[in-house]
């Protein structure tokens, strides 16, 4: 598994570099996504560059940070942990790509989506297939993909703070 753990931040940033450099400008250029699916883009309102770098620099630490760890000290459940957590960002593609379908316009992410998701795939078949799996193993797979759900609103918390504070404006 050795092979593979320093690749999670490497597709995250990958991945989200077109989030950060595209988002903004979708944003302007369609505004009337705000009009037509006002449930999903309210998390979108007030929307700035720096606000989304804030939140995926948040969204890194964690990826990084497990994947150093398991990389200079591998156990079976380090690996465990990084895996659901993997596991969590290769469902991320998946919901960037409903996105783009949903609408039926490219939404940033989309492009890296579609790369990623093939090489995420056979990345999580490889690396569960090196793995024993015991109930010690799933549960901290388990644990670490609720964290990331969890941390993904942290960020979106993180970036409408920021994206308020810096804007002089209280959200309505």
């Amino acid at each position: 598994m050795k092979d593979y753990i320093l690749l999670l931040p490497i597709i995250f940033i990958f991945h989200d570099m077109e989030e950060i450099i595209g988002f903004e400008w979708f944003f302007k250029k369609n505004p009337d996504l705000f009009d037509r699916f006002p449930k999903v883009m309210k998390a979108y309102r007030g929307f700035t560059t720096a606000g989304m770098a804030l939140a995926v620099y948040e969204e890194f630490i964690p990826f990084f940070g497990l994947s150093l760890i398991a990389y200079y000290f591998p156990c079976s459940i380090l690996n465990a942990i990084w895996l659901g957590i993997f596991i969590s960002f290769t469902a991320h593609l998946f919901v960037h790509i409903g996105h783009t379908l949903y609408i039926r316009k490219y939404v940033p992410s989309f492009i890296t989506s579609i790369i990623c998701l093939p090489i995420n795939i056979a990345i999580v078949f490889k690396c569960a297939s090196l793995m024993t799996f015991t109930a010690a193993s799933i549960s901290c797979i388990f644990a670490a993909f609720l964290f990331m759900i969890v941390n993904l609103r942290i960020a979106h918390c993180l970036m409408h703070y920021f994206n308020k504070k810096t804007s002089g404006k209280e959200k309505a």
